[in-house]
């Protein structure tokens, strides 16, 4: 019988997985759920952090873990690493899936090397992401979040960093840097509020309502710009100081995807200058923000604690859609 490994952690817990890959258990796969044990939630995204910036190799698989890895055709996780260590041991592994969009926590070039496939579950954060996207830009552009602040301080107070009187999606430009899944589906969020739309991707080459065009049009002509492409080492600081010199001084920047597709240091220094409006940002460099990152003392950011993805249905989905995906393509 074939056996698939699936690595549970404390968002995608066993019963989650269990449930999840329920299907495969129907086709004949015995699936063993075992669990990457954290103290808490914090520690869990510490490792994550390690391994998104570092990659596959940074954290290793703790030994109860890889015990018996041998016997397993199929490793399904999420955050756990899948290195060189784990690669070795597995003599009979034939696949590795990840429970979402990014692998950096499997070494897929040594893996395939060895004759080993690994996908991904496209797809699963598109719906989270994207409402969160867009619901940083309401609150930004709309001064939700730091007027409930100034209310809760005992201050009434109406004038903001944008002024009195408030921009609207209605008649803005938004511009998305990245139009893969979540990029579309921001775009389907904000086209009924009336706002005109326009995107930067390198890759699509398909039909749109939207318009294309160049990175450099679209911080000249965007009011909103809301990233969304994926974090390589090519488009790592993609957004930075250059940009930022040619955006509208009403700008306002989103990022509820990877701290390191904007050069922070200057968005800061954006913010601190008055050369753009606000940002709303879901995602640092560091994690958590320290008690003394500039962001915590500007009154033109919104920031919120990496939550754009933490939903039930992001979670608790990914293993019923990574277990289509495998009995689609893979049996």
């Amino acid at each position: 019988m074939v056996k698939c490994l699936a690595i549970a952690d404390l968002f995608i817990d066993k019963q989650m997985m269990d449930d999840g890959l329920a299907l495969l258990k129907e086709k004949g796969i015995e699936v063993v759920v075992k669990e990457w044990k954290h103290d808490d939630l914090e520690a869990l995204q510490k490792d994550n952090i390690t391994l998104e910036k570092q990659g596959s190799e940074a954290v290793d698989l703790p030994d109860y873990l890889i015990e018996g890895i041998e016997e397993y055709e199929y490793v399904i996780t999420q955050f756990a690493p899948v290195g060189k260590k784990v690669i070795d041991r597995a003599k009979k592994l034939k696949f590795v899936g990840v429970l979402r969009a990014g692998i950096e926590n499997v070494n897929r070039q040594y893996a395939e090397e060895k004759g080993i496939t690994v996908f991904n579950t496209p797809g699963r954060s598109e719906t989270s992401v994207s409402e969160y996207a867009v619901g940083l830009m309401l609150s930004e552009i709309r001064n939700i979040a730091r007027a409930d602040r100034k209310l809760r301080n005992g201050e009434w107070e109406k004038n903001y960093p944008n002024g009195v009187l408030a921009p609207e999606l209605k008649e803005s430009v938004v511009g998305l840097v990245g139009y893969g899944a979540i990029g579309q589906k921001v775009a389907n969020l904000v086209r009924p509020f009336g706002g005109r739309i326009i995107f930067f991707d390198d890759y699509f080459t398909g039909e749109t309502k939207d318009t294309q065009v160049s990175l450099e049009e679209l911080v000249t002509q965007a009011d909103i710009i809301s990233m969304h492409y994926r974090l390589t080492p090519e488009t790592k600081n993609m957004l930075n100081k250059t940009h930022f010199k040619k955006m509208k001084a009403s700008a306002v920047v989103i990022n509820s995807a990877r701290s390191g597709l904007i050069n922070e240091a200057d968005l800061i220094e954006a913010l601190q200058t008055k050369e753009i409006t606000g940002a709303a940002v879901d995602v640092f460099e560091q994690e958590p923000l320290p008690a003394d990152h500039p962001y915590l003392s500007l009154e033109n950011v919104t920031i919120t604690p990496h939550i754009a993805g933490s939903t039930i249905g992001n979670f608790a989905n990914s293993p019923k859609i990574l277990a289509n995906r495998i009995i689609n393509e893979y049996l």
